[in-house]
């Protein structure tokens, strides 16, 4: 619960509690916080215990960790036997290199291909003419 508290942190809550709370009142203090968090806790697992109850059998391994998106997603990755089997037949990586080679105009086969006659329109894979240099570029303040 506490992973990113130090000890300078830890030192300095103590120093404060003491000069807050006092030596002689701080042990009562302490037993009072850890009684209500232990109650919380109590009163936590009871109402997960219930909502498992309500839902029924078929929700029995449900975790409510999985109500977090990015686990429930993870999880879905990792266990789903179907998904397994697309990922491992298709490499996006590979995918995404065929597709920059194309941009790019990098394919592997020199081998010209034949436009067809009746084209009209620009040539897309081509980069486009510099703009001269008394033509500036357009701007859209409001875009920045």
């Amino acid at each position: 619960m506490f992973n990113d508290i130090g000890a300078l942190e830890l030192v300095t809550i103590v120093v404060l509690a003491i000069l807050v709370f006092g030596p002689d009142k701080l042990p009562k203090v302490i037993q009072d916080v850890t009684g209500v968090i232990r109650k919380i806790r109590a009163f936590s697992d009871s109402a997960k215990a219930d909502i498992r109850s309500e839902l029924g059998p078929e929700f029995k391994d449900f975790e409510f960790e999985d109500l977090n998106p990015k686990t429930f997603i993870r999880k879905q990755l990792t266990e789903n036997e179907d998904l397994k089997e697309i990922r491992s037949s298709f490499d996006l990586r590979k995918e995404l290199d065929d597709v920059t080679d194309a941009v790019n105009s990098k394919e592997t086969d020199p081998a010209p291909v034949a436009a067809p006659a009746d084209t009209t329109g620009p040539d897309l894979l081509k980069k486009p003419a510099a703009p001269a240099s008394d033509q500036r570029a357009r701007f859209d303040a409001d875009a920045t």
